[in-house]
Formats: structure tokens, C-alpha cells, sequence
């Protein structure tokens, strides 16, 4: 059976990175920055991708990773979550990253490894691991004509992989973004510390990879979505640390609101299935880690921690009374992303639909 504990490693790449954060990417800091049109903070990212090696962490060491493991990608994007710090982890050093290992490529994942560049891959956020291989761009004359609408960290991209439809079927292309024919659109959305934008491309030129697309672009959306479990987590704890340390301190007819039985209970129900929620995520990671029922356990903790998160997050709302309703208070932050990812790479019905078929559920 496999070690879902925490090693001694993984704490203390937790506690670099909350270090990290906690000094450069307070919530204050990020509630201003969301709100100018510049949210991410690439020097931060800078640190963290190239300083720290996180963006390479799922890269071998031969191509200029850290080789380590999905399980070492959950703990950071934990403390993202935690934090919702708006970078574009998600986007180059999980989707991207994943799509170009799967393909074979040697030259660009190299290159996001060494965050020298950024990446996205151009689906829409909403794309499920089971959905069908995208045709939404199209392969004509040798060059990419097509959109695609609310991809992830595109609006910092610097290159872009993109699935298309070829003349023998599905393909994988990478794109630079500052190319001819390639259209960068940013759109609003309700998560204001993960944007995404629209691509549009007329005649792009590209690089195509070699490897099998369809088999590639599975293997990012999988990872992703149960990477994205370990996000939904951190989410949920800092909405459960808050609501619990704000209901100690706030005083109601004499007395903290905490003592109060109704607030006790559903903050006692909260924490029992972040305490869930901790093992799903692990077990989601671990199995990508080691390639073991990985279908499974990311349809798992994909649908348990979407709710979770969304969950914890109107617990925080509620809870925290008058306060948590002002825009002066980060919990609002905390709901979009909840809501946001909630629908991201599945939702938590494809996700259920598609586990009731892998276990043979009867429908």
C-alpha cells in the first residue's frame, strides 16, 4: 500500500514555499494586484520557477528538471491554493509541461523547466480528461487556423501548445505567441487570481510534435485534474484555519461565537472532510506519481475536492458575518477560485460519470 503521509522532503518544500508566500504574496498584496490589469506576478514567478526549480519539478533531470514527482507538485500547488497566488503554475508547469513530456518534446519543456519561458495549452479550462480530442483549430496549408476561448495563463504565455486537427487526425503544435496570425484576447472572469484569454489563431505558423496527440493531451488533462485536487485542498484549508480563528475571536452577546453549539457543528463537519479531502488528494497524487489506478483516483479527488473547496469557501463567507461580504476581505478571492475550479478540467459530474464507468457502478 502506498505512503500517502507526508515525507520529509515534501515538508520542507511546503515550508519554502509558504515562506515564500507569506512574504511575497500576502493577501493584501494580492487583493491590490488582481484589481490592476497586470494580476500576476512575474517576479515572484521568476523566483519560484527559476530560483526555486518548481517549474520543473515534474521535468527529468536530463532535460534541465528537478525530476521529481507529482506527489512534490501537489505540496506546491497546496500552498498556492493556500494563498491563491496568482501564477501561472497551473497553466506552464502542469498542463503544458505534461502535454510536452507526453509528446516527446526535448526543446520547449527544457525551457519551461528552466523558467525561461512560459506555457499554456490551449483547451478550454472547462475540458475534461474524458472529453473528446478538441477540433477547434485546424491544420490547413501547413498552418493553425482556428480559436479557442478561456485558456488558462495564456495572457503570460509565451508559447502555447495547441491541439489540431491534421489531414491523419489529431496532432499537438507549438506555438509561439508574439507570432504572425496569433490573436491573445484576455477575458473577464470570476476568478480574479487566474485569468484566462482567448486564442485565436490565422495561419500561425507551428512546431508539430511527434508524439501521439490524443494519448498526450489526455495525460496533461488527467494530471492536471488531479494536481488541481491538491489546489482545491489548500483552498479549503485556509478557509477552514480563518473561519475557525475568526470565531474565537469575535465576540457575540458576551461570549465568542465559536462556543456557539450550531457554528461548532458545522465547522466540526468542515474539518472532517477537509480531513477526507486530505486523503483523496494524496491518494490522486501518489497514484499519478507512480502510475498505479491513476483514472480512478483523480476522478476521486477531482469531484470530492471541487465541492470541498466551493463548500469551505461559503462556509468562510457565512461565518465570518459582515466582514467576510466587503471586498476589503480576501474571502471573496478564496469563492472565486473555489467556483472557478470547481468547473475547471471537469466538473464534479463528469468526473462521477466517469468513475461510475471504472468501477463498473450500474447506472
Amino acid at each position: 500500500m502506498s505512503d500517502l503521509l507526508y515525507g520529509e522532503v515534501e515538508n520542507d518544500l511546503r515550508a519554502s514555499v509558504r515562506d515564500l508566500l507569506t512574504d511575497r504574496s500576502p493577501w493584501t498584496s494580492v487583493l491590490t494586484r488582481v484589481e490592476t490589469d497586470k494580476p500576476y506576478d512575474l517576479e515572484l514567478w521568476r523566483t519560484l520557477a527559476a530560483e526555486m526549480g518548481l517549474a520543473g519539478l515534474l521535468v527529468p533531470e536530463d532535460l534541465g528538471g528537478a525530476g521529481a514527482s507529482a506527489r512534490e507538485v501537489a505540496v506546491v500547488l497546496e500552498e498556492l491554493g493556500r494563498a491563491v497566488t496568482p501564477t501561472p503554475f497551473l497553466g506552464s508547469a502542469v498542463l503544458a509541461t505534461s502535454a510536452l513530456l507526453a509528446a516527446g518534446d526535448t526543446e520547449t519543456v527544457a525551457e519551461l523547466a528552466a523558467g525561461q519561458r512560459i506555457g499554456a495549452l490551449a483547451v478550454p479550462l472547462t475540458t475534461a480528461p474524458q472529453a473528446a480530442f478538441p477540433s477547434l483549430v485546424r491544420v490547413e496549408d501547413g498552418k493553425l487556423t482556428g480559436r479557442v476561448g478561456s485558456v488558462v495563463d495564456l495572457e503570460v504565455a509565451d508559447v502555447v501548445v495547441v491541439p489540431a486537427i491534421g489531414a491523419d487526425g489529431p496532432e499537438l503544435h507549438v506555438v509561439q505567441t508574439a507570432s504572425a496570425g496569433v490573436t491573445v484576447t484576455p477575458i473577464t472572469a470570476l476568478d480574479l487570481t487566474r485569468r484566462i484569454a482567448v486564442l485565436e489563431l490565422n495561419g500561425a505558423e507551428s512546431r508539430k510534435l511527434s508524439g501521439d496527440a490524443a494519448a498526450a493531451l489526455r495525460t496533461a488533462l488527467t494530471t492536471g485534474a488531479g494536481l488541481l485536487a491538491a489546489e482545491q485542498l489548500g483552498v479549503a484549508q485556509w478557509c477552514l484555519d480563518t473561519t475557525a480563528e475568526y470565531v474565537s475571536t469575535r465576540h457575540q452577546f458576551g461570549r465568542p461565537i465559536g462556543s456557539f453549539q450550531a457554528l461548532r457543528h458545522r465547522l466540526a463537519d468542515l474539518w472532517a472532510s477537509v480531513s477526507s479531502a486530505v486523503a483523496v488528494s494524496r491518494a490522486a497524487a501518489d497514484a499519478l506519481a507512480t502510475g498505479s489506478d491513476v483514472d480512478i483516483a483523480v476522478a476521486v479527488a477531482a469531484s470530492f475536492c471541487s465541492e470541498l473547496a466551493v463548500r469551505a469557501a461559503e462556509e468562510a463567507l457565512q461565518l465570518h458575518g459582515g466582514i467576510g461580504m466587503t471586498w476589503e476581505h480576501p474571502v471573496h478571492l478564496y469563492l472565486g477560485r473555489a467556483k472557478s475550479s470547481e468547473l475547471a478540467l471537469g466538473t464534479p459530474e463528469k468526473h462521477r460519470d466517469a468513475l461510475a464507468t471504472l468501477v463498473n457502478l450500474p447506472a
